[in-house]
C-alpha cells in the first residue's frame, strides 16, 4: 500500500494515525497476555472490518473483555515446532500478518543486573521466535509478513551511551551477546526462505497496564505514589538533577501498536526496521509534578544536596565507542524502599482495603529494578522518527498524557486504588 494513500485521524489521545482501505484481514499476535500483545489485540480489535479474525496466542489468556474478532489459542512457544504446528492446524490458524511479541526475562545469577544473565537471555528468546517461525512453516500458515518487536537495547543502551538520536542504521554494539541480533537474523532467513516478508521494531520504555508484567516502567511509580498518599507523604523523586532533565523516548504500547499495524499493511515498509516511540519530548521533570497532581499528593524534585549513591555502567568506552560511560546516581531506589517493613505493611492495609488483585509485593528486586533504572537514566535516550516519518507514518502521543492514562488504566485493573 503506497504511504500517500494514509488520511491521518485521532483517537483519544493518540494522534496523527493512519487510516486504511483494507478488509477481512486475518492476523496472528503472540505473547497476547503480554504489554505490547495486549495493546495490539486493543489496536485490531477497534477495526472489526479491517481485521475479522486475529488469533492471540500466549500460555495464558490476556486479561480482560476480548474483542469479538479475537479467539485465544493457548501456546506455548518453548514447545517444539512440531507440537506448534499442531496446536495451529487443530484450531486452522491462518494469519495475513502475525505481530511477535513472545519473551521470556530469565532470573539473573547472583550479584548481576536485570540484563547479566545474557546467554540465557539469547538462547531461550531466540528458540521462542524459531520454535513459533517453524511452527508456520510445518503447518502451511505462512503470513505476508512477520513483525518482530525488538527494543532499546538494539543500540546497546543497556551497556552505556551511544549516539544520539538513535536511527536505524546505526551500527550493531557486539560488546556481549544480544538477542535481538540471532532474532532478527533468524526471521530475515525465514522470511526468504518460505517467501514472506520481515519487519521489526525498535520500542524503548513501554508504559502500558496489564496484570502480570515484571518489565513494566509504570506499575512501580503507581505503587510508589499509592503508598506515598497513604503515608500523607510526598513523591520524592529518587536521583539526581542530570536524570531529572534528561531527556528519554517512551514508546507507548498502544502507540507501538498502531505504528506495527501501519507497517504490516504498508508495502514500502516490508524488510525494514523501525524505530518505535511516542515522538514526544519527555522528561521526568515535566512527568513528576503532574503524576503527583494525580494523586493529589506533593511532590519533591531531586535533592541537590543528597549523598548519592552512585552505579556506573558497565564498559568503558561505551557503546558510542570513545569517551567516558554513563553513571546514576539514587539517593534511594524504589527496590529499597519496596523491602521495607513500614512499606509492605502499608501496601497489604491498602490493597485489603480496596480489594486489589496484589496484596504483598513480589519478585522486588526485577518488578521494582527495572523502574529503578529509568529513573536514574542519566544520558539521552532519544530515537529518531525520521525514517518512519519519510514513509508516511505520523503517529503521535504526549508521553507525560499517556504514562498517567496508564496509571488510571491500572486502576481499572485493580492493581492500584481508584484515582481522586
Amino acid at each position: 500500500m503506497s504511504s500517500s494513500q494514509h488520511i491521518i485521524e485521532s483517537h483519544d489521545i493518540y494522534h496523527g494515525l493512519p487510516t486504511f482501505k483494507e478488509e477481512g484481514l486475518t492476523a496472528i499476535v503472540t505473547g497476547a497476555n503480554g504489554i505490547s500483545g495486549t495493546y495490539m489485540l486493543k489496536v485490531l480489535g477497534q477495526h472489526p472490518q479491517r481485521w475479522k479474525k486475529i488469533y492471540a496466542l500466549s500460555r495464558r489468556p490476556p486479561s480482560g473483555d476480548l474483542p469479538k474478532n479475537v479467539e485465544h489459542i493457548p501456546c506455548d512457544f518453548l514447545k517444539s515446532p512440531e507440537v506448534i504446528a499442531s496446536v495451529l492446524k487443530e484450531k486452522n490458524v491462518k494469519g495475513d500478518y502475525a505481530f511477535f511479541f513472545a519473551y521470556i526475562q530469565p532470573a539473573p545469577k547472583e550479584g548481576q543486573g536485570i540484563w547479566g544473565n545474557v546467554d540465557e537471555l539469547v538462547s531461550i528468546n531466540k528458540s521462542l521466535l524459531s520454535n513459533f517461525l517453524e511452527a508456520l512453516t510445518m503447518s502451511k500458515s505462512i503470513p505476508k509478513a512477520v513483525l518482530l518487536q525488538l527494543g532499546a537495547k538494539y543500540y546497546g543502551l543497556h551497556l552505556g551511551p551511544g549516539t544520539p538520536p538513535y536511527e536505524e542504521t546505526n551500527a550493531r554494539v557486539e560488546l556481549e551477546p544480544n538477542f535481538y541480533y540471532p532474532q532478527e537474523d533468524y526471521l530475515r532467513e525465514w522470511a526468504k526462505k518460505n517467501g514472506s516478508k520481515w519487519i521489526t521494531t525498535r520500542p524503548s520504555h513501554i508504559p502500558g497496564a496489564v496484570p502480570d508484567n515484571a518489565m513494566n516502567l509504570v506499575l512501580p511509580l503507581a505503587i510508589y505514589a499509592t503508598v506515598q498518599k497513604h503515608l500523607g507523604l510526598p513523591l520524592e523523586y529518587p536521583s539526581d538533577l542530570k536524570a531529572w532533565e534528561t531527556t528519554v523516548s517512551i514508546s507507548s504500547a498502544q502507540m507501538n501498536a498502531y505504528l506495527s499495524e501501519w507497517a504490516v499493511l504498508t508495502d514500502s515498509a516490508y524488510n525494514e526496521s523501525f524505530n518505535a516511540c511516542d515522538d514526544s519530548a519527555f522528561t521526568w521533570a515535566q512527568l513528576w509534578p503532574r503524576l503527583a497532581a494525580r494523586f493529589g499528593i506533593d511532590w519533591k524534585g531531586p535533592d541537590l544536596e543528597a549523598d548519592f549513591t552512585e552505579s556506573k555502567m558497565p564498559y568503558e568506552p561505551p557503546p558510542r565507542g570513545w569517551g567516558p560511560t554513563a553513571t546514576m546516581k539514587y539517593k534511594f531506589t524504589l527496590t529499597e524502599w519496596a523491602k521495607k517493613p513500614e512499606i509492605q505493611k502499608a501496601w497489604k492495609e491498602i490493597a485489603e482495603a480496596n480489594g486489589l488483585r496484589m496484596t504483598e509485593f513480589s519478585d522486588i528486586d526485577r518488578v521494582f529494578g527495572f523502574t529503578d533504572g529509568a529513573l536514574g537514566w542519566s544520558f539521552p535516550l532519544h530515537y529518531s522518527m525520521t525514517k518512519a516519518k519519510e514513509m508516511g507514518y505520523f503517529g503521535y502521543v504526549d508521553s507525560t498524557k499517556s504514562i498517567i492514562k496508564t496509571v488510571e488504566e491500572f486502576a481499572d485493573l485493580k492493581m492500584i486504588p481508584k484515582l481522586p
